[in-house]
């Protein structure tokens, strides 16, 4: 019988398999990928789950105004985002899945207004 390349234990099924359980498929990759730098994919997911804990983090009530600056400095990147939403004015809001956010100068002063989508977004 082969032998799990991971834990050692006995395989069964087809004869081209070297785990014997999911779990240690996943475990094998995971150590061997750990020291490799992030693909290009994940470093997309991980910048795009920032920015949605980040907007909602400062976007309790579902409209706010915060200063650019902050929202940059706790990691904020606006290049990533999911989708976009263009008002009746021609404003576009950026997405990062249901918080936006669209960009504004007052008094020569960047800031962010942040949103959550909307049903009458759609």
């Amino acid at each position: 019988m082969k032998k799990c390349i991971e834990c050692g234990e006995e395989v069964e099924g087809r004869i081209d398999k070297i785990f014997c359980s999911p779990y240690c498929k996943s475990a094998y990759h995971h150590k061997k990928n750990r020291g490799k730098e992030q693909s290009f994919y994940l470093k997309i997911d991980k910048q795009l789950k920032l920015n949605r804990q980040l907007l909602n983090h400062f976007n309790k009530a579902g409209k706010a105004i915060i200063r650019k600056e902050e929202l940059l400095k706790a990691g904020f990147n606006p290049k990533f985002f999911t989708h976009y939403w263009k008002n009746q004015q021609g404003d576009v809001y950026l997405f990062c899945y249901e918080y936006g956010f669209l960009e504004k100068k007052e008094q020569n002063k960047s800031k962010y207004v942040l949103v959550k989508w909307q049903a009458y977004m759609s």
